[in-house]
């Protein structure tokens, strides 16, 4: 018998990594919040498979987005996949672009989106600025950047953290998540992204990452000295035995989580 194909790697990231229906849902009323205005025009940075643009022009027909992003083979699969699911009209609000976001693009947006911790590729302070500096520049008057990062102990100690998902037309699918040893003084260190398949096999190093932790204090900072006005942290809240409830507010103070995802939002 002839042995089928394996999944594309991207198809597998967006089923067990993304969450683009939650973003677009809710992300958008903090713009609103800080604003007093409901976004229109979005940009996604490092916006691999397009997933939360594409999502993003289903909501509403008088939704835009750009994606940006400088790899052309996620790019020709967001094509092939994702853009191709829309319809006529909703293709034609939406536009992806190979393009370095440290360039600000001609055209302005309310709201820009860097998720998945997207912004530790930056591993130098003046690369980091010059991105905020460009995003700032592509906003429009009272545009918001989001940037979605992750932090505590949990995130810099090795380890290896597996789940198990059922997805449509593939069947069972385990993600596995490995993380090495931070380097203190470099604040460096490499992640990688594992995925067992339903024929029992695996598809190891499916991404890989060598990220540069940056602090929420050092992101805010940068954000000021970029020209935003204000920035604002959403912190994620747990339970009384402090398990996360995949529900933001705004902080000024938290407790010291072993793990925590949160937001920082830059208002121009």
């Amino acid at each position: 018998m002839k042995k089928s194909p394996s999944p594309s790697r991207f198809r597998l990231y967006e089923e067990c990594v993304q969450s683009p229906n939650w973003q677009v849902d809710y992300l958008p009323q903090f713009h609103t919040w800080l604003t007093g205005k409901v976004p229109r025009k979005f940009r996604e940075d490092f916006c691999g498979s397009a997933r939360v643009a594409c999502e993003w022009v289903k909501r509403s027909s008088k939704n835009s987005a750009l994606g940006l992003d400088l790899a052309p083979e996620v790019l020709a699969y967001a094509k092939k996949y994702n853009l191709a699911d829309l319809d006529s009209k909703a293709k034609q609000r939406i536009h992806l672009k190979r393009a370095d976001v440290r360039k600000p693009t001609h055209e302005k947006f309310d709201w820009i989106g860097a998720f998945n911790f997207s912004v530790f590729e930056f591993h130098e302070r003046k690369e980091l600025l010059k991105y905020f500096k460009a995003a700032h520049r592509s906003l429009e008057r009272a545009g918001t950047l989001f940037l979605e990062v992750a932090g505590g102990s949990g995130f810099l100690e090795p380890s290896l953290e597996k789940q198990t998902k059922r997805i449509p037309g593939l069947g069972r699918v385990t993600h596995a998540w490995e993380q090495s040893q931070f380097d203190p003084i470099t604040a460096l260190n490499d992640y990688a992204i594992h995925f067992g398949l339903p024929d029992g096999s695996w598809m190891n190093h499916a991404f890989t990452y060598h990220w540069r932790v940056w602090g929420i204090r050092e992101l805010r900072d940068a954000l000021k000295e970029a020209g935003f006005k204000r920035s604002v942290v959403l912190w994620e809240r747990a339970d009384a035995s402090g398990a996360p409830l995949h529900e933001f507010l705004p902080a000024e103070e938290a407790p010291n989580h072993d793990f925590f995802i949160a937001y920082v939002i830059g208002l121009k």
